[in-house]
């Protein structure tokens, strides 16, 4: 099996598989699915994503077939979302995802993701299954728009992704754990969290006794986890304390 980026001349055959993975995996009615597939794969839509640097679409062919395509961006802050990885449903069970799978990941690392999400619409169990099946965790869940109508999706992160573990802020809001960055705690060690992947902005702290997020200092200058009351033992370099 030959994996390759693909190019204008794939737009028909991908629109194609997109049609019947979509109508075989989720219950969407064949309306709604057609309608979608034309606005994605439409010949001016998909000459705009082959022309963004930032999006990367494969196909893989097996025996002179076009059997399965995947969509993955990378973004600024250096995260490497999944979008889409579909294949014939009737090439399905013969390893062709996972080898197209390993290729987007590769090459998501080698254009410079070092934070591997994939997103997967919540009726699709059995692609929910596929990324957990590959080292992948449910972190979140987000809406993506078809055709007018609103539904949910599932947001999975590689738990293999450098030593980031992502998590949801109560306004929504989703942040970056570095769990190799430790800080110790009373009862347990706090990890640094950031706004971003590539962790230049910093958000708070994570306490690992209770999984909650802390971001406030107590009246002593000490960082205090809200829910469990594990305090941050301060360093010899914090300003509080200098």
């Amino acid at each position: 099996m030959d994996v390759r980026e693909a190019t204008v001349d794939d737009r028909e055959v991908i629109g194609e598989i997109a049609d019947r993975s979509l109508k075989t995996s989720y219950s969407l009615s064949p309306a709604t699915i057609e309608s979608a597939v034309e606005e994605w794969y439409g010949a001016e839509a998909f000459a705009e994503r082959l022309e963004d640097d930032d999006t990367l679409v494969f196909v893989a062919e097996d025996d002179g077939e076009t059997a399965a395509f995947s969509e993955s961006v990378v973004t600024e802050g250096g995260q490497g979302d999944l979008q889409w990885l579909h294949v014939r449903p009737d090439r399905r069970g013969q390893g062709i995802g996972t080898t197209l799978f390993e290729h987007t990941r590769e090459r998501l690392e080698e254009a410079g993701a070092n934070y591997l999400r994939g997103r997967v619409l919540a009726d699709n169990h059995a692609g929910a299954a596929f990324y957990e099946k590959h080292g992948f965790e449910k972190v979140d869940e987000t809406t993506l728009e078809i055709d007018g109508d609103a539904h949910v999706e599932y947001v999975l992160l590689d738990a293999e992704s450098e030593q980031l573990r992502s998590v949801v802020t109560d306004d929504g809001e989703v942040v970056y754990v570095d769990q190799f960055d430790e800080e110790i705690g009373s009862e347990a060690p706090f990890n640094t969290v950031y706004t971003d992947p590539a962790r230049t902005d910093r958000y708070g702290y994570y306490c690992t006794n209770c999984e909650a997020l802390a971001t406030t200092m107590d009246s002593m200058g000490r960082m205090r986890c809200p829910a469990c009351g594990n305090t941050r033992k301060p360093v010899r370099w914090d300003a509080s304390y200098m």
